[in-house]
């Protein structure tokens, strides 16, 4: 109902065998188009409450990640986060996205793809915005790192913070990825829970993943081959991924804008939606000027 109220249209795109499904709102025009890359475990509905702020008129394009939501799932895929970039770049080249540079965004595990994506198909992207990526290695460890570590050591690796089989987990998960506390009721985080149970096996797949040492830090491995000006948001008090990240990227990628968010957990796009979508706003007009005057100059 929300994504109907919003303008967002679903359709589908095909690669050979292999399906993306995406939702979408206007078209392109003289403004770069903007291209949205969730987190894990989520799926393309998880930016509507950005959606609700961005002016109707930029062509806007969220994409469920490779075996997320409507995107296929095959247990042949290369879930890696290289694995998933090269699974983007199929899906730009699908719906010819790249026609003209985008602006891209991406949100933890969507970041760390964005940011591996920015660097291997640097004539795709005219800009770029990264919110709480992961991919990087941090001075100071969080308390999900701490709690992961813990985890290994006594091999009940299956017991991953991020993905809840009970209501109490769940209200865990939710406790660990925002700092605003709010009281959900029993009934929705069951409610919650159902919905990613016949998932859980996939997520436990992917997960391990996007941790081993091919995935871990691959933002931070690709980082000084981002060549396209970048904006950095980060939740202050972001428990999942430490915020000293920002600062690694400020120091490797040239153009880098940082904003660190007070009083905001690791889900910045779902606590702070409007401030989130007006940053991303002032950074494109931020370029567009810069633009205007190379050209006058």
């Amino acid at each position: 109902y929300w994504r109907r109220a919003l303008g967002m249209q679903v359709r589908y795109a095909n690669y050979d065998d292999y399906q993306f499904c995406y939702s979408y709102r206007g078209r392109p025009g003289y403004r770069p188009s903007i291209l949205m890359l969730h987190g894990f475990s989520a799926h393309k509905d998880m930016w509507l409450s950005i959606v609700k702020f961005l002016p109707k008129n930029l062509h806007l394009v969220c994409v469920d990640m490779p075996g997320h939501e409507g995107t296929t799932r095959s247990d042949l895929d290369d879930y890696s986060i290289s694995g998933q970039a090269k699974r983007i770049h199929q899906f730009v080249e699908c719906i010819k996205l790249n026609r003209k540079p985008f602006h891209l965004v991406g949100t933890s595990m969507g970041g760390n793809v964005a940011g591996v994506y920015a660097a291997q198909y640097p004539e795709d992207i005219c800009s770029l915005t990264l919110i709480c990526p992961a991919g990087l290695p941090s001075t100071t460890d969080s308390k999900f790192i701490k709690q992961l570590r813990e985890l290994q050591e006594s091999k009940r690796i299956d017991r991953i913070p991020l993905i809840p089989s009970t209501p109490e987990e769940m209200a865990d998960m939710l406790k660990l990825c925002s700092y605003v506390r709010f009281k959900v009721p029993q009934q929705i985080l069951q409610g919650l829970v159902d919905v990613r149970i016949p998932h859980n096996e996939f997520y436990r797949k992917l997960f391990l993943e996007i941790v081993d040492e091919k995935s871990r830090h691959s933002l931070h491995e690709n980082m000084s081959k981002i060549k396209a000006p970048t904006q950095v948001i980060w939740g202050k008090q972001d428990q999942v991924l430490d915020v000293s990240g920002a600062s690694v990227l400020a120091s490797a990628i040239p153009d880098c804008h940082v904003y660190i968010l007070e009083n905001c957990g690791h889900s910045v796009v779902v606590e702070r939606p409007r401030k989130t979508a007006n940053l991303i706003l002032e950074f494109l007009a931020l370029l567009h000027s810069i633009d205007n005057n190379k050209k006058q100059a």
